[in-house]
């Protein structure tokens, strides 16, 4: 029996910490290579642009050594597209921002007061956008 994860109960707040739920994003949108596509450098846009699916690879998170099977498209994206200047603009849309953020920071988790510091948005307003019932781009509470 497949588990299926449960929203919780808890509402969060400006210091709940959110992360981007590749899985949930997976399950939920058939579009979400291409939109991890278009956020690749564009070096990378070129390597991958003819490859419709990536091999999985086994990624290290920094702070807690755990291995993460992840997608080669999205490997490269955190390991080296999310880390250019120019991955983060004052142009980018708040949800974008808020994505790229935790993509550019290993997708650690991080609360609406920690984003608002680097996006420049007051907390509150990330928090409206990205914590209530929709969910955009996977960007879920960590629970």
């Amino acid at each position: 029996m497949a588990e299926t994860k449960k929203f919780s109960l808890v509402k969060p707040t400006i210091d709940t910490p959110f992360h981007i739920d590749f899985d949930w994003w997976k399950s939920h949108d058939g579009n979400w290579r291409i939109y991890l596509q278009s956020c690749l450098c564009s070096e990378h846009q070129a390597v991958f642009e003819n490859l419709e699916e990536s091999s999985s690879i086994d990624w290290v998170d920094p702070i807690t050594a755990e291995v993460h099977v992840v997608d080669g498209l999205q490997d490269t994206l955190m390991s080296h597209c999310a880390k250019l200047p120019d991955f983060l603009t004052n142009h980018t849309t708040l949800v974008d921002a808020v994505f790229r953020v935790l993509v550019s920071r290993g997708n650690t988790g991080m609360s609406p007061t920690q984003l608002a510091e680097i996006i420049g948005k007051p907390a509150e307003t990330i928090l409206r956008t990205i914590g209530g019932v929709q969910v955009y781009k996977g960007l879920r509470p960590i629970v």
